[in-house]
């Protein structure tokens, strides 16, 4: 019954999503963002009545939120914590994970029948989450990445992306970026909301670089922190399916008619394509400026990965 209701869910977005595709084509590109509570969101995909009902989603103290600013690895770990789901319900890990902001009340119905633990995630920092997540003290999952790689991923998804704005070139992306005025809001005013609250017990932050480094202790890692307990084989299958190669090579059904652009190189150090040595030297004093000291600082690594 449940394949049944996921078959006919999927069939539904997949005609939403051709019908957003014709109405982007329309739009200007100063039309395809909009202001909500301060922050700006993609009007296509978060229209008004999504983020109200976004609000008012009904979390359980069981399921598996993954939050994370868009381009720090979202998508790599929305397979990570499928795969860890199925695992656990013992199930073939088909149903689609939903990115709450996206979803309206008929997709919110949907989840709410979802036996538990249910999968979903958000772009939102903390302050914006639904208020029942915090209130059941809802297990977060928190994905960063470098920000100079970060603009960089951003940057790209966005010029490909057909129901967000492109921009005329990197530079004036890169303003924009540093300003904050890019769907979602400002990298830094995240991470440090994010910051706050990098020791409360429903909280975890991990970094992409992170997982690139060991896949599959980050998965391990991830499992612990929900409390399930994996088997050696379980947790290497998972991590062998969430390579970068293995989920480019099975975007098309699982990214459905965007699968061609969500996974682009998967490498880290790209940044160093597109910064100029004076756009380099601003990113760097920006993140003295937040998050040097911090503890989500020091998890960055941003000597590291960020300094030529």
């Amino acid at each position: 019954m449940e394949s049944e209701q996921a078959e006919r869910f999927t069939a539904t977005l997949e005609d939403k999503l051709q019908s957003l595709l014709t109405k982007a084509s329309t739009l200007q590109p100063e039309e395809m963002l909009i202001r909500h509570n301060g922050l700006l969101y993609p009007a296509l995909l978060c229209p008004e009545d999504n983020l109200r009902q976004f609000a008012k989603f009904d979390a359980r103290p069981e399921d598996m939120c993954i939050a994370s600013y868009p381009k720090c690895g979202f998508n790599w770990v929305n397979q990570l914590f499928r795969d860890i789901a199925a695992a656990v319900r013992k199930d073939d890990g088909q149903r689609k994970i939903i990115l709450l902001e996206f979803s309206g009340a008929d997709t919110h119905q949907v989840i709410n029948s979802y036996p538990s633990p249910r999968v979903y995630g958000t772009h939102c920092h903390y302050e914006n989450l639904p208020a029942s997540v915090i209130e059941k003290k809802t297990k977060v999952l928190v994905v960063f990445r470098n920000p100079k790689d970060n603009a960089v991923s951003y940057y790209h998804f966005c010029q490909k992306h057909p129901l967000l704005p492109n921009s005329a070139s990197w530079d004036e992306f890169f303003k924009e970026y540093m300003a904050g005025e890019v769907a979602w809001g400002s990298y830094f005013d995240s991470a440090l909301i994010w910051e706050k609250h990098i020791d409360d017990e429903h909280v975890m932050i991990i970094t992409y670089e992170e997982l690139k480094e060991n896949l599959i202790g980050g998965v391990q890692k991830i499992a612990e922190f929900y409390g399930f307990s994996l088997s050696v084989e379980q947790i290497e299958n998972i991590a062998r399916k969430g390579t970068f190669q293995a989920m480019s090579d099975n975007s098309q059904e699982t990214h459905s008619i965007f699968g061609n652009f969500f996974f682009r190189k998967g490498v880290v150090g790209d940044w160093r394509n597109l910064f100029t040595e004076e756009q380099s030297r601003e990113m760097d004093a920006k993140f003295e400026e937040c998050l040097a000291g911090t503890k989500l600082g020091a998890k960055l690594k941003y000597d590291l990965y960020c300094k030529t």
